[in-house]
């Protein structure tokens, strides 16, 4: 008995300490934000044309040149859910909800998961490498030693650059698996362009929209201060770099899922109080 109750109260201090790591992890993450928005507006060390010239590389390298890749899913995405959507539901007879469908499937789940995902493997891994190169090269040390907050010059910027160009993807992500997934389907299936956009109009709401701004706002921001979190963790040497690289994409991916489940549950709880389910 005693050998059990040990074991038991062994487990219970490993689960206690794994949720105090996670918790502490989170609050730091978050005060890494606070602290970075309130450099940038307190630390006159540079300006706005500073600050926005890193905006501007940032947006670059995570929007614009992750277009290709984002095409490519989000073809693929929309053109297989459009043509089970369809076939599935012909044989139901509810052709008109196709609109319904691809809005909860495409709009609300994929195009933010995806999208974050992206961006995690292409940019998450750069900030993390780059910035844990930095401090091994004492690039930080020198911006400290010149008077600029490393926070407002390095984390803020790729902070702001990030969060605009999730959006900009996941909605450039929907646009290409919506007209451009039915356009290939139309290879297969002659189903007419104003059906299909009649249907998706009717289907679209407020609700949407702010499902849409919540997650990819989000995303990005936990993408980016996580990356860069992990990024200033290096401390010794350059072997450290892989480290806190692969550390960045895990938490990344392992928080944003998170995230994104938990707002959707929320969201269809709220759905089905207002129908009186619950």
């Amino acid at each position: 008995m005693r050998t059990a109750a040990q074991y038991m109260f062994r487990q219970i201090d490993d689960w206690g300490s794994s949720v105090l790591r996670v918790v502490m992890y989170t609050l730091n993450v978050l005060e890494m934000i606070y602290l970075s928005v309130r450099a940038t507006f307190f630390d006159q060390a540079q300006g706005l044309r500073t600050i926005f010239s890193v905006v501007s590389a940032q947006i670059y390298f995570t929007g614009f040149q992750a277009l290709p890749l984002i095409s490519v899913l989000a073809l693929a995405s929309g053109s297989i859910v459009i043509m089970q959507s369809q076939a599935q539901l012909s044989l139901l007879g509810g052709a008109e909800m196709i609109g319904n469908l691809l809005v909860v499937v495409i709009v609300r789940e994929i195009s933010p998961l995806l999208t974050a995902l992206i961006v995690i493997a292409r940019s998450g891994t750069a900030v993390a490498s780059e910035i844990g190169n930095m401090k091994v090269n004492r690039e930080i040390e020198a911006l400290e030693v010149m008077g600029i907050n490393p926070l407002s010059y390095v984390v803020f910027p790729r902070l702001v650059g990030g969060v605009i160009s999730v959006l900009c993807l996941a909605f450039y992500f929907i646009l290409v698996a919506l007209i451009g997934g039915f356009l290939v389907t139309r290879l297969v299936d002659a189903t007419p362009f104003s059906f299909y956009a009649d249907s998706l109009a009717r289907a679209f709401a407020a609700e949407d929209v702010l499902l849409f701004l919540l997650k990819n706002t989000f995303s990005g921001a936990i993408i980016f201060t996580v990356s860069s979190y992990q990024g200033l963790q290096v401390q010794r040497g350059p072997h450290e770099v892989p480290q806190v690289t692969t550390k960045a994409v895990v938490n990344s991916v392992v928080y944003v899922t998170v995230f994104n489940l938990i707002v959707t549950t929320l969201f269809y709880l709220n759905e089905l109080v207002k129908l009186g389910l619950i």
